[in-house]
């Protein structure tokens, strides 16, 4: 049976990539951060390791085809940094990947990198992409173009009655669902690809994705459109004022909004059935908890 070292496995693309490997018959290791802690997961052996620390992978790759990596930072916690995760982390997997003689290493980058240099936790990711290409390891490099919990926020201010676009709201997205990434990236990685710029099955404008929110609420669209100076501002002033678990993320985004984000189209799953979903799952939270707020 083939293996593969599936990293970042806790996360929402981790937990996907894992299910997506077993359903395809390979024996899973997943690597994790404390084994009593973590959540159930798709995967034939949990390894505890911090790869931060070089030595803690030591021997955990032996007998590995394949490594996924799908770590990265999306909340700054613990202390660290882009630079600690997204950039070093990676280059520890990498080390031992070539120590253990692994065949090839997927990591999950992010669409349109060159063009969001100047954004920390792009710039960590970029820096180790150039070491991956570097490497003796043959190497896939996914890079997606947003998943559908990132449009959430889009979702959220439909649910408070106006969505705040900046410019014209034409910019483009595909987004994906996790399990349509994984299975995507699993594809690439059989057909041997050494870059896969991967999206959904669905291109929406900004403008579409508020519109589309409204009617899954079943609510008259209310979108207001700032100047997109606003969002260059914003982009200056977010770094000065506010703390950097805030900042980076925000950075990102506020970067990615004004660059079409569009990718090879891939999966079956719609953002309009994962709003609806959202929607109702929100609804059904609610109802549960009516009968605790009344006694």
């Amino acid at each position: 049976m083939k293996r593969v070292f599936i990293a970042g496995a806790t996360g929402y693309l981790g937990r996907h990539m894992c299910a997506e490997y077993q359903r395809r018959g390979w024996y899973v290791i997943a690597l994790v951060r404390d084994v009593t802690k973590a959540a159930p997961i798709a995967a034939d052996q949990l390894v505890e390791a911090q790869a931060t620390a070089l030595h803690t992978l030591d021997g955990l790759m032996a007998g590995v085809e394949l490594v996924v990596s799908c770590l990265g930072i999306t909340r700054q916690a613990d202390g660290l940094g882009y630079w600690e995760v997204d950039y070093q982390a990676n280059l520890n997997l990498l080390r031992e990947a070539e120590r253990a003689g692994v065949s090839r290493f997927a990591y999950i980058h992010v669409l349109r990198a060159n063009d969001m240099g100047h954004v920390p936790m792009v710039a960590a990711k970029s820096a180790f992409v150039v070491e991956l290409q570097r490497s003796a390891v043959a190497t896939t490099v996914i890079a997606p173009t947003g998943y559908f919990s990132d449009m959430g926020d889009i979702l959220k201010m439909a649910q408070a009655g106006r969505v705040w676009l900046f410019g014209d709201g034409s910019k483009r997205i595909n987004p994906i669902h996790g399990a349509d990434l994984a299975a995507a990236t699993a594809d690439a990685v059989e057909a041997g690809a050494e870059w896969c710029d991967i999206g959904g099955p669905d291109i929406f404008t900004q403008q579409d994705l508020a519109a589309l929110a409204f009617a899954s609420l079943g609510k008259t669209p209310r979108i207001t459109h700032l100047p997109d100076i606003t969002r260059r501002v914003a982009l200056r002033l977010i770094q000065l004022v506010t703390p950097r678990r805030v900042s980076g993320p925000a950075r990102f985004f506020l970067s990615a909004l004004a660059l079409d984000m569009v990718g090879a189209q891939h999966g079956t799953h719609h953002l309009k059935d994962h709003f609806e979903n959202s929607i109702a799952a929100g609804q059904a939270a609610r109802l549960r908890k009516l009968p605790q707020e009344r006694t």
